[in-house]
This record gives structure tokens, C-alpha cells and sequence, in this order.
């Protein structure tokens, strides 16, 4: 463990909150049998993370691996927030290590805000132009984390007006039973509507009768209140 990483650690334990850990912990669904079980919070605010990860962008991969196999939630999330910056402003050879290393540490990419923080600014753009059947297995994984990195990951795709990756992970994930990811399903279908609302409604029209109530609310969020009325009564 190197130099940089013990101060890191420090920082983080020594800006921490417990007020703000109560809030995290309650916030994310830390308790027993939830999703976000056993996760650890410090009680660090998200801005504050950010301006730590900037201060130790340079950290090694070595460094940023034990931080993703660490239980705190805040050494994880600074970790992505430096994979995120280093991928941005990395050349091919570059990207390509970091989204490598992503994918093998994904396991620590484990809960909701970790997988939309990082997912579509590096598996997103990484797969932006090439192969995306990884993110069709992803969507049939047992792994709730792997189904959310799936369909996050497709923001990307939808920034630069391309949908069927989308459109069809979403499909794969019509008889999910988990809340997040009718969540994430919903926010993207809108996020379509909001560039091709006939693509979205294409979809919609084609599903929404037997879409979780939720993922429908999410995708139909924007869309004039009467015309919500009907797509939630079956009416359309």
C-alpha cells in the first residue's frame, strides 16, 4: 500500500461525518437483507469525494484496486471518480487498461450510485463503437449490479442518438423483480423519449401493459399529465 493511499485513507476517515454516515447508511439500504447490505459509510458528501479525487488522481491501479475490494462505500466511489477522469483524458492504449480493470473489479461496483457514476462514462463510451454483446449477458446476470452496469451503460449509446442496444437490453429486463432496475429501465426509456419520443413510445405502446408500474412511471415522467392518465389506466 503505497504513501499516497495511507493519506488518502486518512483524509477520508478524518473529513468523515457520523451525522452524515446515519443518513448514508439509512439513504443507500444498508440493513439486513437489503441491497446495499454491509456497506460502510465514513459520512463524506459526494462534492467532497470528488475534490479528493482530484487530489490523488495520480494513485496506481495497485492503489485504486484496494480502495474498489475496500468496504467503504467512499473509498470505492473515489476510486470510479478517478477511473471516470483518467478515462476521459486517456489515449487508446489507455482507455482500453482502464476499462479492462473496470471490468475485473466490477465486483466492488456494488450499489446504485457507484454503477451511474462510472458505468456510462466507461463501458458506455468504451463500447460506444464496438462490440456490446458483454452487456447482453450482463443483463441476464444474476448479479443486480451487472443488470444495472448493463443498462447505464447504454446512456451513452442514447447521448449519441442510438437506441436498440437499449430498447432491447430493456426488453430482456421487462420481468426483472428488482425496484432498481425498473428504475434504471424507466430513466432510460425517458431518456430516449426526451431525443425520439416515437422511438420511446414505439416501445411503450408494444409493453407498457405488463411493464412493472414503476419502470412505466419513470419512462412516462415527462409526458403531459393527461397523457400519463392513460398510459397508467391502460387506456392508450
Amino acid at each position: 500500500m503505497s504513501k499516497k493511499l495511507l493519506e488518502l485513507r486518512k483524509n477520508i476517515n478524518e473529513l468523515g461525518s457520523p451525522e452524515i454516515s446515519k443518513a448514508m447508511r439509512q439513504f443507500f439500504k444498508t440493513g439486513e437483507g437489503d441491497y446495499g447490505e454491509g456497506d460502510v459509510f465514513t459520512g463524506l458528501k459526494v462534492p467532497t469525494q470528488r475534490k479528493l479525487a482530484r487530489e490523488f488522481k495520480d494513485l496506481i491501479l495497485t492503489d485504486l484496486k484496494v480502495l474498489l475490494n475496500s468496504p467503504v462505500h467512499e473509498e470505492r466511489l473515489i476510486a470510479l471518480f478517478i477511473l471516470v477522469e483518467r478515462y476521459g483524458k486517456g489515449n487508446g492504449q489507455e482507455k482500453a487498461e482502464i476499462f479492462s480493470f473496470y471490468m475485473k473489479n466490477k465486483k466492488g461496483i456494488n450499489n446504485w450510485d457507484l454503477v451511474d457514476l462510472s458505468a456510462p462514462k466507461i463501458v458506455g463510451k468504451h463500447l460506444l463503437n464496438t462490440d456490446r454483446s458483454q452487456l447482453y449477458k450482463y443483463a441476464s446476470s444474476k448479479n443486480l449490479w451487472e443488470r444495472r452496469i448493463a443498462v447505464l451503460s447504454t446512456y451513452e449509446f442514447i447521448r449519441n442518438d442510438d437506441f436498440e442496444t437499449t430498447l432491447e437490453i430493456a426488453e430482456i429486463l421487462l420481468k426483472d423483480e428488482h425496484d432498481l432496475i425498473h428504475k434504471a429501465v424507466g430513466w432510460m426509456l425517458r431518456e430516449i423519449g426526451k431525443r425520439d419520443l416515437q422511438t420511446e413510445e414505439k416501445f411503450l405502446m408494444k409493453h407498457y401493459k405488463k411493464m412493472p408500474r414503476t419502470m412505466l412511471r419513470y419512462a412516462i415522467e415527462k409526458f403531459p399529465e393527461s397523457k400519463r392518465k392513460k398510459y397508467l389506466q391502460g387506456k392508450i
